[in-house]
């Protein structure tokens, strides 16, 4: 028996006190992208690629009609560009006219905008006199200066009647009753309000991020917590939105199915379907779904879960993007490479890190076996001395309290109070959003493929689900990563496709990998960002068309957030070494 679909259509957003604005409007550090890229063959049919950039997960960012309506301070569309001075790159195909990674949900006489995977995992680079699109790879793009302005453009409509007028002329029509622009005005206002709460408290200060970065784990935990389970009407608990100064650089997709745990820290575990949904239902919490949990009470579960049938993700959009994440190929060197070079490089690769080689942690090694796929990668991680600050964002606690979901607790743990992190917090709300959606809708097509091979016993379901959120450190004691030697870890990846996805280590603190195989103190201290490629470095060049530059902290100030500290392995090599491993690397 076939179940209706999910996605709950949120008209209005909640609302907080409107607190002004400190970011400036983005002064346009990216220049326009090529209208005519190099697509690199990454895909076992090329139609997935399109699927790729247009498909909805349930994100729901601003009513379409309204972004199609705004304006630039100078007076231009919003759109105008098609997003391009942020670096987010032209979609032609798009049948909105909407960037690469920006989709459309909702009933259709009243869509949302919202956004996709592809928006963060898309990215160009120019080389060789020609511009590459590589898909799956580290967006270059200013999330912080897309967020700010908009907020703001919708913050002038929102203040000046002068602006409101045409701003509701296009939305609504030049008949509009005063009904009808009286409706919209305070749904201006409570979308206002709740979105510059979030950017007064997380983003307080310009360049927090920069280009090609993002403090992903903040913004999720600080919607989730400050903007989803306050008291209806407005949803905020402007208490436990807090700083997002934990930038790490956006991940390279492909191959991510099959880690055995993701995250930068390592904190989920990964490698099969349920995992894989428990991953992608936090991201679409964290980029703009909208999520209001309501108590349900089930025999199976011996605990209150929160009612999916308050959230907008898209189960089945969740179900196709991973499942096109899986057939994403990295991309291939396009260039000529020095054979004989290539395989001294892979004799040093090969070598033990004590001398130098990187196979024991970035190696093909089999993971930790999955019930729904025993093919996944081992995935090291590692306290190797990099800039410690996100392990500072997963400890944070619930000033404002746990809102809604107050005493809802993660399967065989305890009651979520104003002691309860954020990361607690998270894990609660996606697992009790599976398991309800397991036990209500149990015919439904997408929810039979992530249930395949489960346990019939949702309480076993939930036992494996908890540890999709509990770090390696607290799940078991690892002689290279644990609380009292080795305190702050990251992931360490198989590096395919690793020449495109520069700047490196998790906080993109070092612009080639020629620069990560110096000391630490021989690192730049600050490069400039964009997508120029230096194909003997690997990596950015050293000039670039736009005007970002990124500053970093030495090894006295581990705990930046811009760090270039840390993984120091390969330093000692000789530059003939180097050289050869480098031109190895340009071919994995």
């Amino acid at each position: 028996m076939s179940t209706k679909r999910l996605v709950r259509t949120a008209v209005l957003f909640g609302a907080a006190t409107a607190i002004a604005l400190i970011a400036p409007q983005f002064s346009g550090a990216i220049t326009p992208a090529s209208a005519d890229p190099v697509y690199l063959p990454q895909w076992p049919d090329p139609a997935q690629r399109q699927q790729f950039y247009n498909q909805d997960q349930g994100s729901q960012l601003i009513p379409l009609a309204w972004l199609r309506a705004l304006k630039t301070p100078a007076g231009q569309p919003f759109l105008g560009d098609s997003l391009a001075r942020y670096g987010y790159l032209a979609n032609p195909q798009s049948p909105n006219q909407l960037p690469v990674g920006f989709t459309v949900n909702g009933p259709t006489a009243a869509p949302f905008a919202g956004m996709t995977c592809a928006a963060c995992h898309t990215r160009e680079i120019d080389a060789g006199g020609q511009t590459l699109r590589i898909d799956g790879g580290p967006a270059l793009v200013d999330f912080q200066a897309f967020l700010t302005d908009l907020v703001a453009s919708v913050g002038t409509v929102n203040s000046n009647a002068q602006a409101f007028a045409p701003f509701a002329a296009q939305v609504l029509g030049a008949n509009a009753t005063s009904a009808q622009q009286a409706a919209l005005k305070t749904a201006v206002g409570i979308w206002y309000a709740r979105e510059s709460a979030m950017v007064a408290g997380a983003i307080p200060h310009a360049d927090m991020w920069g280009l090609g970065r993002l403090d992903a784990v903040s913004m999720i935990f600080n919607r989730l917590t400050g903007l989803d389970v306050g008291p209806a009407p407005t949803y905020v608990i402007a208490a436990n939105i807090q700083p997002a100064d934990a930038p790490t650089r956006y991940p390279f997709v492909w191959n991510a199915p099959i880690q055995d745990h993701i995250q930068w820290p390592g904190f989920a575990q990964n490698g099969d379907n349920l995992l894989g949904l428990a991953r992608n239902l936090g991201e679409v919490y964290g980029v703009f779904g909208t999520f209001h949990p309501k108590y349900k009470m089930f025999p199976y579960v011996l605990t209150r879960m929160d009612a999916l049938a308050n959230n907008s993700a898209n189960f089945d959009g969740l179900s196709r993007a991973e499942g096109l994440i899986a057939s994403i190929t990295p991309p291939k060197w396009p260039f000529p490479v020095n054979a004989a070079l290539v395989s001294q490089g892979q004799a040093v690769f090969n070598r033990a890190p004590e001398a130098g080689g990187c196979v024991a942690c970035h190696g093909e090694f089999p993971g930790e076996m999955r019930l729904l796929n025993n093919h996944t990668w081992k995935t090291p991680i590692q306290d190797v001395g990099t800039d410690s600050r996100e392990y500072a964002i997963l400890a944070r606690t619930l000033p404002g309290g746990p809102g809604a979901i107050a005493g809802s607790r993660r399967p065989f743990g305890s009651g979520l109070n104003a002691q309860s992190t954020q990361f607690d917090m998270l894990g609660a709300s996606v697992i009790a959003s599976i398991i309800q959606r397991a036990l209500q809708f149990p015919d439904n097509a997408d929810t039979k493929a992530f249930m395949a091979g489960r346990p019939v016993d949702k309480l076993e379901m939930a036992g494996d689900l908890k540890l999709s959120f509990t770090t390696k450190q607290d799940a078991a004691p690892d002689p290279t990563c644990n609380k009292q030697t080795a305190p702050y870890c990251y992931e360490s990846r198989v590096l395919h496709g690793v020449w495109a996805v520069a700047p490196y280590l998790h906080n993109g603190s070092v612009p080639t990998l020629a620069d990560l195989l110096k000391p630490a103190a021989q690192r730049p201290a600050s490069f400039a960002v964009g997508r120029s490629y230096d194909i003997v470095k690997v990596g950015l060049a050293a000039q670039q068309p736009g005007a970002y530059t990124r500053v970093t902290t030495d090894c006295t100030v581990r705990n930046s957030g811009n760090s270039r500290c840390g993984h120091e392995f390969g330093t000692q090599l000789s530059d003939a070494d180097k050289t050869a491993l480098l031109e190895y690397l340009k071919t994995l």
